[in-house]
Formats: structure tokens, C-alpha cells, sequence
């Protein structure tokens, strides 16, 4: 995610790094490295003026100049610039208390991720504890329907449609009567979508907004499509009045063009991203951690909610106790690594943790590792999870044979578990009385 965007700024802050003294011309420099990032990032060109102008005037200010420490004072210069341009304090949706029925209309292209966002949306509305009901209103894609219905069946949410029907106005009708009636509290409304924009398109929307009074009009947009997106969204707001913007595909954008034009040439904000294909990977867009992302800062935040969303702080503790005696066992190694799946892509992850951003390529990490221990771990009984001393030869050869793994690999677990709880052991210790050593430590277990 913005992989190359990270690497360009780390790059260009080699210009200021370490130095007790930065002069003008060090500033020059590094700004101009900024600028070529953010252009090779397609990024707006009216923006990347905007940014690199207001960066140097302030940057050259006597408050970086005869600062104690100029780099990182430039550094926090950059990084407000950049939650600035990429929206500030954010923006959640504003919808109405749960007495009360909101209503979301969800705009796009074709291929934009449109259906699939309404859903995931339907989702995390669902997990904040709102009662949403879907419409499929996009009565041109052929299957548009379908989709939908087996989207909201998969995270279980209703989904109104009608068959046959030609006129998209008179499916929100019936889907806000059955919402009224069943007192769901949130209308999602998946729309039309065209291959490009065309007046058919247009109008048909005008007159579902008109219908519809929406609270909020979402457009999806893909944020591999970089400047197109910002140009699809503008376009958008001009003819229908949008309040948001969704970027998909946001997972895979390893430049952030769009992501960091939008606000500055559209006025709207960017209230969520698309992070993957799973229903749950939907997440609202903070300014702050995104900026902090790019910078190499890491996201503590974001990562520490995904955690909380897949662990039960009452476990949590439990763990804690148990790895401070060490009596951890293979049953608790288990647990956490299917809580670790839960959570997505270990490189996703490791992104989220500061300066880890670009320091462990996607092909160093071996994703068939965790199934591999998954499935030993599986093949053993209860009590040899329990009490891994007793896995004998005759207990690891049963092992390597239900888990499709060999005999080396089951007794290497084993190693990797006994050496991994004397160490957590010793940084539960560690942690308490010295936590900069602590965190030294954390820093050795990954490979540079």
C-alpha cells in the first residue's frame, strides 16, 4: 500500500537526516526530491505546486533553521502538510441517530467495485450496530441483481429486489417501505453504472437522488486508475453533488495519486477505502495514519483495531499471565495464529508498525508458513498441545502424516515454539522494567 510512495520520501529525507544544522539548499533538495515522488506518484500537478510551495515558505522559517533538531522538525512539517492534503481530520458519514432512517446512494462506474463496496459497507455498519438493508438498484449490468442478493446473503443482510423490474425509482420505493415497516435504520442504495459517463446514466441518478434524498451520495471510484478517478469524481460532483468518495483497490495502489489529489481538487472527502476482496476489508480513511504510513511512521492504531476486532482483551490477559510464567502452549500458539489469519496479510501488517514500511519484501515472507504450522498443530490431539513434552518419535511421525508435512518439519516446530516462549518470556519481563530494551529487541526478530 503507497510502497512507492514511502521508499521516494524516505529517500528524499537522506538529504536531512542526522544533521544538527540543515541549510537552504538542504531544504531545496529534499523538496525537490518530494516533488518528483509525488509527480511520479500521479499525483495533481496543480497540487504538487501547492504542496512544494507551501513546504518550502515554511520550511525555511527560523523555527526549522534553529530548531534542536531541523530534520525531524522538517519531517513533522511534511507530515501536517500531507494529512492536510489528504483531508485534515477526516470525515466520517453523517447519518441520522438509529430512530431514524438514513439513506446511502452509491455512485460509480462500472468495474469501480460499486456492488461489492455496498456490501462491505452494509457490513461495518452492521458490526457499529446500525440494522442496514440493501437495494439493488442497478437494473443495466447484467447480474447486477445477483450479485448483490449473493453478497448480502454471504454477511447477512437483506437485499430488496424486484424481478423484472425496469425502473430503479420504483425499487427504492418498495425497498423504503419494507425498510420503514422492518425498522431498519439504513437504506444502501446500489446503483447504475456505465463504462463511462453518459447522460442516460446522469439522469437516472438525478432522478434516484430526487427520490431518494440521500444523506450521503458515496462515489466509488478504482485507485489504480490514479488522476482518472479524481477526474471521474470532479465530474460527479459538477452533475449529481457528491459527499464522499470510496477508493478501491487501495491495497494494491502503490502510488496514491488519487488518494492525494482528491481533496484538494474535488473539496470532498475520501471517507473509506477498499483493502482487499474479503467482505471486512472496508476501512474508514484517516488522514493522520495515511500520512503517517507514507513517511514510514507506521499506523499503531489501525493495527491495534484490527487486533481488537479478532482478540478478547479478557483472552489477551489470559495470554499475558501465561507467557509471564511460561506455561504457554501449543494450543495457545494455535489460537494466535488463526487470530493472526483473521487480521489479513502479514505484510499488510507489518506496514502498520513504524519503520517496517518497505523493509521486508512481500516475497521474503512465507505465506505457506503459517498454514504449514496451522495443519501440525491440527493433527495433534489436545494433549500433546497441551503438554508438547510427550511428542515422541511414534507421535511425530502420526503428525507429519495427517498434516501432510514431514517429520524434520514437525520437530522444527517444536524448536521454533520452545525458543519463541523463552523469548516472550524474557520481553514480558524486559518490558516492564526496560522498555526501550524491550523494544531493541522486538526490532532484532525482524530481518533487514
Amino acid at each position: 500500500m503507497l510502497d512507492k510512495l514511502t521508499q521516494k520520501f524516505s529517500d528524499a529525507f537522506r538529504f536531512i537526516a542526522g544533521k544538527s544544522v540543515i541549510t537552504e539548499k538542504n531544504i531545496d533538495d529534499t523538496v525537490e526530491a518530494i516533488k518528483m515522488a509525488l509527480l511520479e506518484a500521479d499525483v495533481n500537478l496543480r497540487v504538487v505546486r501547492r504542496f512544494v510551495n507551501s513546504t518550502i515558505e515554511e520550511a525555511k522559517g527560523e523555527r526549522v533553521l534553529r530548531s534542536v533538531d531541523p530534520g525531524q522538525q522538517f519531517v513533522k512539517i511534511v507530515h501536517d502538510k500531507l494529512v492536510s492534503f489528504l483531508g485534515g481530520n477526516g470525515e466520517g458519514l453523517k447519518l441520522k441517530g438509529p430512530d431514524t432512517l438514513s439513506t446511502v446512494l452509491m455512485l460509480g462506474l462500472q468495474g469501480s467495485g460499486k456492488t461489492t463496496s455496498s456490501a462491505k459497507l452494509a457490513l461495518r455498519l452492521k458490526k457499529e450496530g446500525r440494522k442496514p438493508l440493501l437495494a439493488a438498484c442497478d437494473l443495466v449490468r447484467p447480474a447486477a441483481v445477483e450479485q448483490l442478493t449473493v453478497l448480502g446473503s454471504q454477511i447477512n443482510v437483506p437485499v430488496y429486489r424486484e424481478e423484472g423490474a425496469k425502473d430503479p425509482v420504483a425499487v427504492y420505493k418498495g425497498a423504503l417501505a419494507l425498510a420503514r415497516k422492518n425498522l431498519y435504520d439504513t437504506l444502501i442504495i446500489d446503483t447504475t453504472g456505465r463504462l463511462q459517463i453518459d447522460e442516460p446514466m446522469m439522469e437516472e441518478l438525478k432522478r434516484l437522488k430526487d427520490a431518494a434524498k440521500p444523506d450521503e451520495l458515496l462515489l466509488v471510484a478504482d485507485s489504480m486508475t490514479g488522476q482518472s478517478a479524481v477526474d471521474i469524481a470532479k465530474t460527479f460532483d459538477e452533475k449529481i453533488g457528491i459527499t464522499g468518495v470510496v477508493l478501491t483497490k487501495f491495497d494494491s495502489d502503490t502510488r496514491g495519486g488519487a488518494a492525494l489529489s482528491l481533496k484538494t481538487v474535488t473539496g470532498k472527502a475520501l471517507k473509506f477505502v477498499g483493502t482487499g476482496e474479503k467482505s471486512e476489508d472496508f476501512e474508514p480513511f484517516h488522514p493522520d495514519r495515511i500520512a503517517g504510513r507514507i513517511l514510514g511512521m507506521g499506523d499503531v492504531v489501525s493495527l491495534v483495531e484490527k487486533a481488537q476486532e479478532v482478540i478478547d482483551q479478557e483472552d489477551a490477559l489470559k495470554l499475558q499471565k501465561k507467557i509471564e510464567k511460561e506455561t504457554l502452549t501449543l494450543d495457545d500458539w494455535l489460537e494466535q495464529i488463526r487470530a493472526v489469519k483473521k487480521m489479513g496479510s502479514i505484510q499488510k501488517m507489518l506496514e502498520m508498525i513504524p519503520g517496517m514500511a518497505g523493509q521486508i519484501d512481500e516475497d521474503t515472507i512465507n505465506k505457506e508458513d503459517l498454514k504449514h504450522q496451522e495443519a501440525i498443530l491440527s493433527s495433534m490431539t489436545r494433549k500433546e498441545r497441551a503438554n508438547y513434552l510427550i511428542i515422541g518419535p511414534s507421535r511425530r511421525s502420526r503428525i507429519a502424516r495427517g498434516s501432510g508435512t514431514s517429520v524434520a518439519e514437525v520437530g522444527r516446530l517444536i524448536k521454533k515454539f520452545e525458543k519463541m516462549r523463552t523469548m516472550m518470556k524474557k520481553m514480558s519481563k524486559m518490558g516492564a522494567k526496560n522498555p526501550a530494551a524491550m523494544q531493541q529487541m522486538m526490532g532484532g526478530m525482524y530481518p533487514r
